[in-house]
């Protein structure tokens, strides 16, 4: 693995790639436990949006549920979910595809959680949340009417009422990334936002997509974040 902040590596300043969870273990985790394909494909991570396949690839793999937190009666899942102890999953909370849940998470009521989705520990996802393909580290709060999709959310961030990420170009081609002054290309159809631990945004954010947003940056209620965040 050789990722790193000249790579387009906004994620973290608390950690090394191979300490960078999926489905809240992390890579070196993964790397001694894979298969020989999920080791290759660790092997070639070098930007962030490299992890949105690997989560695809485990968490899209799950083969049985393992819930030691409590759902509501009324919740629906058709998938598998793993549920972290501690954790509440609410009233009228939809789990569509496979998804991953720390512990002592809040998820709802009302949220439209997707697969292939890991959420860490301590993590609030608001009323009327919709989450899709994404990874959500620790302590982070998704502020309620918001929509992330095919993203990276770093720890101890906070998204405020209704954040909308895009993730979807209006051509439908794939989404390019600016790294080292130059755009490259990221292979990716549909590729929301990657943001870095402590980020905040304020209510009614909108994010293009396919953009990075380095740790401890912050928006107006109202932002259009057209481009890269960072000091």
């Amino acid at each position: 693995m050789n990722g790193d902040q000249q790579d387009g590596w906004p994620l973290t300043i608390t950690r090394r790639m191979e300490d960078f969870p999926i489905a809240n273990l992390s890579l070196r985790h993964w790397l001694e436990m894979g298969d020989e394909a999920l080791r290759e494909m660790i092997s070639l991570c070098r930007f962030p949006w490299d992890l949105l396949a690997l989560n695809e690839r485990i968490v899209g793999s799950l083969e049985r549920d393992e819930i030691s937190g409590d759902v509501h009666v009324s919740a629906v899942i058709e998938g598998r979910l793993k549920l972290g102890s501690g954790s509440r999953i609410l009233p009228g909370v939809f789990i569509e595809g496979n998804v991953v849940i720390g512990e002592n998470c809040k998820i709802g009521p009302n949220c439209y959680i997707r697969g292939n989705t890991s959420i860490g520990n301590a993590c609030h996802i608001g009323q009327a949340v919709e989450i899709k393909n994404c990874i959500i580290l620790d302590q982070t709060n998704i502020g309620h009417l918001s929509y992330v999709g095919d993203s990276i959310i770093g720890e101890n961030v906070n998204f405020g009422s209704a954040t909308q990420v895009s993730n979807l170009r209006h051509d439908g081609a794939t989404h390019h990334s600016m790294v080292r002054n130059e755009l490259v290309d990221t292979g990716r159809r549909k590729l929301g936002v990657m943001v870095g631990d402590g980020v905040r945004t304020g209510i009614g954010t909108l994010i293009y997509p396919g953009r990075k947003i380095w740790p401890g940056m912050s928006t107006k209620p109202g932002c259009v974040v057209e481009k890269d965040l960072r000091p």
